[in-house]
């Protein structure tokens, strides 16, 4: 029996046109993706607005998805409108006002050689109550750690693909970041530049300019980025998209993680352990506390997919609609 102890409130998960019990297993051990991370998927959430659960930037999520799909040679058994009703059943079913929804599309069982040539191409989806990712302490600053590996390259996998197995080294690195005391960590890429977060983006603010880099610094360009990027040039704030040296993002006023998971979170601190051969060497961003622009990047971001900000209102998808 699975519990969802860590996944609160889920009751039901969507397998191939089902629903099945949180608590039934269905999958068999020796399915392709469980052995060689041939998967893909999606990370996407739904907030509680005051027309019901409302779905932030669900098509663009589904592009990705099948993107993704069509970077690992997948030919999807379902179209992108039954994709999406498979996530509006499998919420309406959950009866949750917020969640976080996966979409896993995966090689099943059929054979275990490394090309998948007898594995189906199968979909599944499950949706859960979850908060703040790092904690709610987390709203008021992590500390980083920068890792002493260099985030896989773009010159090795598409890194616009949201690649299961691309994943062990999130994992890994994540784990690493906790040992050694900090919340999260931080790749560089192999240029030695400022990569990204396991799975979140880095904007940093200096000098009133809001900076990110893109696909060709090693990163997933990400959906909550992007959003991020509009909101502030919406807001009268400059853009900027380029390179980040380390020493500018320990330069920087401000710094903060994006994504679907963290939503926007601060980054007040920061270890240094890229290089093997040096001492490792704290340093703090900015005051040490979350900035200005963070704050109102936060405030923006949730007031949009709360429903409450109406110029935003074609970035959400109403499932009880």
């Amino acid at each position: 029996m699975f519990l969802n102890t860590h996944f609160p409130k889920a009751k039901f998960y969507w397998y191939e046109g089902k629903l099945y019990d949180w608590s039934q297993a269905v999958l068999h051990p020796m399915i392709h993706g469980l052995h060689y991370g041939t998967s893909v998927f999606e990370g996407i959430r739904a907030y509680g607005t005051a027309r019901g659960p409302a779905i932030f930037r669900l098509p663009e999520h589904n592009d990705r998805l099948f993107h993704s799909a069509s970077v690992i040679k997948m030919t999807v058994p379902y179209t992108k409108e039954a994709v999406v009703a498979a996530i509006k059943q499998t919420m309406l079913e959950n009866g949750l006002e917020a969640a976080y929804i996966r979409p896993l599309l995966f090689y099943s069982y059929g054979n275990l050689g490394l090309v998948p040539k007898a594995s189906p191409v199968e979909l599944t989806v499950g949706c859960w109550e979850w908060d703040a990712y790092l904690g709610e302490k987390s709203l008021q600053g992590i500390c980083v750690y920068i890792l002493p590996w260099r985030r896989v390259h773009h010159s090795q996998l598409q890194m616009t693909a949201k690649l299961g197995g691309v994943y062990v080294q999130s994992t890994i690195c994540g784990l690493e970041a906790r040992a050694q005391g900090c919340d999260e960590a931080v790749f560089l890429n192999l240029e030695g530049r400022i990569a990204e977060g396991p799975g979140q983006n880095i904007l940093i603010v200096r000098d009133g300019v809001l900076k990110t880099n893109d696909k060709s610094e090693s990163v997933l360009e990400g959906i909550t980025r992007t959003s991020i990027l509009e909101i502030a040039r919406d807001l009268g704030h400059k853009t900027k998209v380029g390179p980040i040296s380390k020493e500018e993002f320990f330069a920087a006023d401000e710094a903060f993680f994006t994504g679907t998971a963290v939503e926007v979170i601060p980054i007040v601190r920061a270890r240094d352990a890229s290089d093997p051969n040096q001492t490792v060497k704290d340093a703090v961003i900015g005051d040490g506390r979350p900035g200005p622009v963070t704050l109102e990047m936060t405030k923006a971001y949730k007031d949009i997919v709360g429903g409450r900000n109406k110029a935003y209102e074609r970035w959400l998808t109403y499932i009880r609609d």
